[in-house]
């Protein structure tokens, strides 16, 4: 603990603490949320090692998740799977050959692009649609790409899962139960991958254990306040959240 006083003093221990409750709270409540903890976690350390770092505090969040909801559409899942491990790969050569100005400014732009993207999906849809849980398969294989890329290179995909699976028009406890399957799957897949690029350092492991008590917190916030909320203003939140998180980088 003192190193990383030392290394980073107070003021920017707290914002990482508040980070890692957002992100808590995002895996069992608001899921496009995240993406603020993983720009909040860019500013303060190189943005390649903050991957690595966010990465084992997302698993904990899946984790939480996963025993808390435990409705699921595997449908959905079972579609995206194939393509996503194109994009993690994608994703992985590109973090490889690029600096980290440059990473901070793709982070950045994916996060933008994909809430442009929620938000034009919005605009355009009319009357409610009923649940699709068969989507077409183009649009799954696009999403998996996205995402697998999005996650790789800026653990940033929750905006690119929020849209498909508002598209799909699923309840709230299904959406955050297949959303927590789905990270938890893609999120051990890139252990490996972040670990043969060197993006694990010892300082970013003692703050992982420093910071689980705050994702902790933020699940059991998430857990309770999400059973307050409707459909409707789950929507509008999860849609305000990721233009949020797109804010939050883009304003570095």
């Amino acid at each position: 603990m003192p190193d990383l006083i030392a290394l980073y003093g107070w003021p920017l221990l707290l914002a990482m603490a508040a980070a890692s409750v957002v992100i808590g709270f995002s895996k069992t409540s608001f899921g496009g949320i995240a993406a603020i903890s993983v720009a909040v976690f860019a500013l303060v350390m190189p943005a390649k090692e903050s991957t690595a770092t966010v990465l084992l505090l997302l698993l904990v969040g899946d984790l939480i998740a996963i025993i808390r909801y435990r409705t699921v559409s595997w449908r959905l899942l079972l579609k995206l799977v194939p393509s996503v491990i194109p994009g993690l790969l994608l994703g992985a050569l590109f973090m490889n050959f690029v600096d980290d100005t440059f990473m901070r400014r793709t982070i950045g732009a994916l996060l933008l692009f994909m809430v442009v993207l929620q938000l034009w999906q919005r605009v355009r849809r009319a009357a409610p649609a009923e649940p699709n849980t068969d989507p077409h398969w183009v649009r799954a294989s696009l999403t998996g790409t996205a995402a697998g890329f999005t996650t790789m290179t800026a653990n940033a995909a929750g905006p690119v899962m929020a849209l498909y699976f508002l598209a799909a028009r699923i309840d709230k406890s299904r959406f955050i139960g297949t959303n927590a399957w789905f990270f938890a799957l893609i999120n051990v897949s890139k252990v490996p991958l972040a670990a043969s690029l060197g993006l694990f350092t010892r300082e970013g492991l003692v703050l992982d254990l420093v910071m689980i008590p705050a994702v902790l917190l933020g699940a059991w916030l998430g857990t309770w306040i999400i059973g307050r909320v409707t459909q409707r203003q789950f929507e509008v939140v999860t849609i305000v959240a990721s233009a949020l998180s797109a804010a939050t980088l883009l304003l570095r």
